[in-house]
């Protein structure tokens, strides 16, 4: 039987703090386009757990799920914070509790992705709720400008966030990481694994990273020959049999190949113009 102690869930509730975006935690570079994806957060939740083979293998199809995930003017319909140190944390416990391999891809997946989803929303929660907090400093900020208070600046841009993310993130991430894993196994326990509930979340955790495939396609995509090389990856990767740091090395050479081309084209068009300037 696998637990989360109360340390490791303060930890990561520690974690989802620094995954923010505002400078109270590590702004917005660091943390909500670093610390918050899947696969960099499945390294820290392994240490953490002490176990980093088995957190990023379950974090992979998190990231599979969200990989086009998109925050358009500062809306989302989730919030990676939730998926990363929430979601793999419970899944994590979810395939030791249940006995499954961690190299069974599959398997893993299954049980991965649904969770993913569901902590998805959790974490849109506690991002519109972070949000709505601050606007409380924030106008308190504006009111002590408007006295000529101008110390108030670094209090309302990095140290009272620290109480929004200690509210609204810190506490539900170590709650339901520390309480969540006995509802995890108590739900294996009562659900036999071959049994018709656990067989369809299978299902469904396999369909779900499709779907993050599938929207990142939509973002890339705009002729039916956009999809020729995209094939091609896949066809290359399994043929040879490659692992997803080989394919990106492969991936890096044809992109610069493609810039060189491009480049190519640019200049003989730039010098075709000069000529005909020329004459």
């Amino acid at each position: 039987m696998f637990e989360i102690s109360w340390f490791q869930a303060a930890l990561l509730g520690v974690m989802s703090v620094l995954a923010g975006s505002t400078p109270a935690a590590l702004g917005t570079t660091v943390g909500n386009y670093t610390l918050n994806r899947p696969l960099i957060g499945g390294l820290f939740v392994g240490l953490i757990l002490g176990d980093v083979p088995g957190a990023i293998q379950v974090a992979i199809p998190m990231q599979v799920v969200y990989i086009a995930l998109v925050t358009p003017g500062g809306t989302v319909s989730a919030d990676l914070r939730a998926v990363s140190y929430i979601g793999i944390p419970l899944a994590y416990a979810a395939v030791k509790g249940a006995g499954v391999d961690f190299g069974d891809v599959e398997a893993v997946k299954g049980l991965a992705a649904p969770i993913a989803a569901l902590v998805g929303t959790v974490g849109t929660v506690m991002f519109y709720g972070t949000a709505m907090m601050n606007l409380i400093w924030q106008h308190y900020g504006w009111a002590q400008l408007d006295k000529g208070n101008y110390k108030v600046l670094p209090q309302v841009e990095v140290f009272l966030p620290l109480i929004t993310h200690f509210i609204i993130s810190f506490i539900p991430t170590m709650l339901m990481v520390y309480y969540g894993t006995s509802a995890v196994q108590e739900l294996q326990k009562t659900l036999p694994m071959d049994g018709l509930f656990m067989k369809t979340m299978f299902t469904v955790g396999s369909i779900l990273p499709a779907v993050g495939i599938a929207i990142l396609l939509k973002s890339v995509v705009d002729k039916t020959t956009d999809l020729i090389p995209f094939f091609f990856g896949f066809v290359l990767s399994k043929s040879l049999g490659l692992g997803l740091v080989a394919a990106s090395l492969v991936g890096a050479i044809f992109a610069l190949f493609n810039y060189k081309i491009e480049m190519m084209r640019a200049e003989t068009a730039n010098n075709a113009y000069n000529d005909e300037e020329d004459i």
